[in-house]
């Protein structure tokens, strides 16, 4: 067997679309695929398979998520759509001047400070007991298994992993951090492509997820330990912190885009900024989608968007403005009148006062769900909880130290949060889910893959595999290799300052499912950027 030992960013350049009609799991590795497809073909439905895919994906994608993340997901069955939002809050004895006291200006990225309620196993356990037809232990089990017996490597994972470990070890000096390289550096090295790697507390971890409906973590053992080790290093996080969590059923936000309508989490999530610049955009007719002046509008667009996003999104109970407010008609028309010919330098707009992963499951019953998970900035925290395999996040790195800010950092509060699940409909009946994972490129991705398929009517493979472009601040705007040349130039002298990627990693990891409506037969497309793969019946 040949293995790749190299570390250059590895993909693969061409995949077709998949067909099926059963049942269809995409995601970014294709043993959770494949363990999602299992439990369709044991009798679950798409939630069971999209629970057992994501418990999955904290084994065998550890480098994007963890049970010590966060979660979301938009669920359609019996012709509803449902939005579960299980971010976790702040713990209750944080504060500005708390961290302050700690020595810091800034919230740290590593360590305790960073660290919020995990919201992982709750969203498992809701979804199961909410809509499920197995138990959350058989639905646990593949997980449980790749966590216990091992399991081989991939290239992109092996490439992201590496990459952790060498940042890792020039940043994490303290030693609260010794679990992390004890958990996911065996021997002092990282694994490497086509290596075993195991984890036995993980998998005692989720056995004892499985076994309580997610009470251990919450209440029990688990708790006890995260408890324990947050008090030894002085983190403000406690067990009180995880007895009070409860994920949280929210209705979705949508904004009809030329017929479709495009529904995303309600903040604290990203989501509402993929739609306030499909808002805008909607405005415009786009004739052909390798243009400059589809690009230029496009960018800009997300640019109006994303800073508005950036001031105002929170907990909806801290933001200045609403939903409503920033998607209204005349809001969204003052921000479109905005973009010129130039590329402008964006600022946020007074309205009317008033690491990841992505997974996407159908089923033949007509069930279908979106869903995305994360431990933010690839592994997170960069602490494991001794004994457990447990990961925890540094979601608390995205609030503000700034007091008069809407996303201030403050007791059990929810921060601006970027993993956002996308879900497309036409005529109060589902096309399907899709979602493109990392970080801020997340409504970016949701924004280019709906003008991709609405737009420019191309299949879910292609609407994932088309060039794609990442606005980073100002007017920098961040190109992959495979756009064409003379559209960087073009972008470039409407003012745009363009840089070429050296890779396609910082541009997210996307995957699409869409159902016809009178045949049932599911259309799929996986992510050409990582080690995608979809399993289908």
């Amino acid at each position: 067997m040949l293995l790749e030992k190299g570390n250059e960013y590895p993909y693969s350049s061409q995949r077709t679309v998949t067909y099926g009609k059963k049942g269809m799991v995409a995601t970014s590795q294709p043993l959770a695929a494949q363990a999602g497809l299992d439990i369709l073909k044991k009798g679950g439905n798409a939630i069971d398979a999209a629970i057992a895919t994501a418990a999955c994906l904290t084994v065998v994608e550890p480098t994007s998520n963890g049970i010590g993340g966060d979660a979301f997901a938009l669920v359609w069955t019996k012709g509803k759509l449902h939005g579960l939002n299980a971010n976790g809050p702040s713990p209750s004895s944080i504060s500005i001047d708390a961290v302050k006291e700690k020595g810091h200006e800034e919230i740290p990225k590593f360590g305790w400070i960073p660290v919020t309620v995990p919201g992982v196993p709750a969203a498992w356990a809701e979804l199961s007991e909410k809509f499920g037809k197995l138990s959350l232990k058989e639905v646990l089990q593949p997980a449980i298994e790749y966590a216990e017996n091992g399991y081989p490597l991939s290239p992109v994972l092996a490439y992201f992993w590496k990459g952790a470990y060498n940042s890792y070890k020039k940043q994490l000096n303290g030693d609260e951090f010794k679990h992390w390289f004890e958990t996911f550096a065996p021997g002092g090295k990282p694994p490497e492509v086509g290596e075993v790697w195991s984890s036995k507390g993980h998998a005692d971890t989720l056995r004892a997820i499985a076994e309580t409906n997610a009470k251990d973590f919450y209440e029990g053992d688990l708790a006890d330990k995260i408890d324990a080790f947050s008090k030894e290093y002085g983190g403000f996080l406690r067990k009180e912190d995880l007895q009070n969590y409860k994920p949280e059923w929210v209705d979705p936000i949508n904004v009809n885009y030329r017929g479709y309508d495009v529904w995303e989490i309600p903040p604290s999530g990203q989501g509402l900024v993929a739609l306030m610049a499909l808002n805008i955009a909607k405005g415009y007719e786009f004739s052909h989608r390798d243009s400059v002046d589809t690009l230029h509008k496009q960018i800009e667009a997300m640019k109006l968007a994303f800073v508005d996003g950036l001031k105002y999104i929170t907990e909806p109970k801290h933001m200045k403005t609403t939903v409503d407010k920033l998607l209204s008609e005349e809001y969204t028309k003052a921000r479109r009148d905005l973009i010129g010919e130039e590329a402008l330098l964006p600022e946020a707009g007074e309205p009317p006062r008033g690491g990841t992963v992505y997974l996407a499951t159908a089923d033949e019953e007509g069930n279908m769900v979106s869903f995305i998970q994360s431990n933010y900035m690839g592994f997170g925290s960069g602490l494991v909880v001794p004994g457990t395999g447990i990961g925890l996040q540094n979601r608390g790195h995205n609030f503000s130290m700034d007091p008069n800010h809407d996303n201030a950092l403050a007791p059990n509060k929810k921060t601006f949060h970027t993993i956002i699940p996308g879900f497309l409909t036409k005529d109060n009946e589902a096309v399907g889910p899709f979602g493109v994972m990392g970080g801020f490129m997340q409504p970016q991705g949701h924004m280019q893959v709906v003008m991709n398929t609405i737009d420019f009517q191309l299949n879910p493979q292609a609407a994932l595999d088309a060039p794609r472009w990442q606005w980073m601040k100002d007017k920098t705007v961040l190109v992959e290799q495979s756009m064409p040349s003379h559209l960087v130039q073009a972008l470039a002298a409407k003012g745009h300052q363009v840089q070429i990627a050296p890779h396609s990693g910082s541009f997210g990891r996307g995957q699409i499912i869409w159902r016809d409506p009178k045949t049932g037969v599911l259309a799929g497309g996986t992510e050409m950027r990582t080690d995608g793969a979809i399993a289908v019946w």
